[in-house]
């Protein structure tokens, strides 16, 4: 592997490891919340309960799927929810 090769890969290693590590620090983050159900295809901030990576909602609006807003914003999007629907909701 030559050096420019090398350096590309060790580039986009790190910044995926960067967005992983913010994707899990946005729902512990005091000034964001989790928005359930307002997500686009394939745009989810984390795992759902049908997929266990981040970017993987199968639907707009998927209703396990979240993204990480600033506090107050969910509530105000139709459709947005605060809670993750239960495992066992149809």
């Amino acid at each position: 592997m030559n050096q420019a090769h090398t350096a590309i890969t060790v580039a986009l290693s790190s910044l995926l490891l960067l967005g992983a590590a913010g994707t899990a620090q946005a729902g512990e983050r005091k000034d964001v919340e989790k928005c359930y159900g307002v997500a686009k295809t394939g745009k989810n901030d984390c795992k759902t309960l049908s997929n266990a990576c981040a970017g993987h909602s199968m639907e707009d609006g998927q209703k396990d799927a979240f993204i990480a807003l600033p506090k107050g914003s969910c509530e105000r999007i139709i459709g947005g929810s605060l809670e993750a629907p239960r495992a066992d909701a149809k």
